[in-house]
């Protein structure tokens, strides 16, 4: 115990804070509660500018809206609104440069035409629809084309190959049984193999004896003829069994 206090007593005490530093912390603090309250204060306001925005917005005959960039938190204000009032909020642009988010009605979703230029950052119009468009005829018809000329290949392919003048060229490479002879020997035929035969037992029972030709009918009734016949031994040993205690006593 003497050892402890005397390892205690050694240590430096923890440095007294004055009132300076004190107030200074305290300052900090109450700084940082104003940013937050100040934040929450914004994100309220922004989220009734949301809400009425989308109010009108469901109003009139307008299909879509679009706000301006804004950063992850304002975004998810947006989504969390546009979901509860039965809308459809997608979000384009590249993070802390131009993200975006665009609200449709549910009844006029985009296509994907619309959806492919936004993500590409061209934004939508009229000119920009017909401009993607023709694109997409395009590619299209070039698919086609394609998948049209791989259709004909295939064909000549597959026609080229039944041809009886194509097929009358195909030669063997090399003669089987000159190949073989050393094995199957010259003139290869039934005789020449060695017939095989079925092996007349498996394990310890013979296989003829394994063949059961009884119908289902019989061999139920051979069952029961056995287990009738067990019974009647038990009951047997059970009346000799009696008998032999009478005896005894």
């Amino acid at each position: 115990m003497d050892l402890l206090n005397s390892i205690l007593n050694s240590m430096d005490a923890p440095p007294a804070t004055n009132e300076q530093q004190k107030t200074l912390i305290k300052k900090q603090r109450e700084m940082m509660e104003r940013m937050q309250n100040k934040q929450k204060e914004e994100l309220l306001r922004f989220r009734k500018y949301v809400e009425e925005r989308m109010g009108r917005f469901a109003k009139d005959d307008r299909t879509c809206i679009e706000f301006q960039p804004l950063d992850k938190v304002h975004r998810s204000v947006i989504h969390e609104i546009a979901e509860n009032g039965g809308f459809i909020a997608m979000s384009f642009g590249r993070e802390d440069e131009d993200r975006h988010t665009v609200v449709y009605k549910k009844e006029h979703p985009p296509s994907e035409d619309e959806i492919t230029a936004r993500r590409n950052g061209d934004g939508w119009s009229k000119d920009i629809a017909k401009e993607y468009s023709e694109r997409r005829q395009e590619r299209l018809a070039q698919e086609q084309s394609q998948s049209t000329t791989a259709t004909e290949s295939d064909c000549s392919a597959s026609c080229s190959s039944t041809d009886p003048a194509h097929a009358a060229e195909v030669k063997p490479t090399s003669n089987y049984k000159a190949k073989y002879a050393h094995l199957i020997g010259e003139s290869a035929a039934l005789q020449a193999a060695r017939k095989t035969e079925t092996n007349q037992s498996y394990g310890f029972v013979p296989s003829k004896n394994k063949k059961d030709m009884r119908s289902i009918e019989q061999t139920l009734a051979d069952i029961q003829a056995k287990k009738r016949l067990k019974l009647q031994q038990q009951q047997q040993e059970q009346e000799q069994e009696q008998e032999q205690e009478h005896e005894e006593q």
